[in-house]
């Protein structure tokens, strides 16, 4: 019998394809996943990841602010890999959405 896939397990896989130079949002992936409300939830398990090879600075909060740097260590780690990517900030240290923002492909055929 196959195991059931998870919610973590699909916000792994979202954001295991989230393309280097892009960023997307903890609300983007959960609305992948089956269930718009559960940003949070996407955070914990994001909080879960942190010692994995996933891309985990790339996801940021709806209004590009690095919420989740707290779990990387060195505060300005998230930071410096995005920008190591070649993404840019605004002036409140925000990504540039307009920019940058990766949506998942699922979420991308009803926007």
């Amino acid at each position: 019998m196959k195991k059931k896939e998870d919610f973590f397990d699909r916000v792994y896989k979202v954001v295991a394809k989230i393309p280097k130079g892009k960023v997307t949002t903890y609300g983007l992936i959960a609305e992948s996943c089956g269930i718009k409300s559960a940003a949070r939830t996407v955070g914990w398990a994001l909080n879960g990841a942190s010692s994995s090879n996933l891309p985990c600075h790339r996801v940021v909060n709806r209004f590009g602010a690095l919420t989740g740097k707290v779990h990387f260590g060195d505060p300005k780690l998230m930071e410096d890999l995005l920008r190591s990517e070649g993404i840019t900030f605004d002036k409140d240290d925000c990504v540039e959405m307009k920019k940058h923002l990766w949506i998942p492909p699922k979420v991308r055929k009803r926007v």
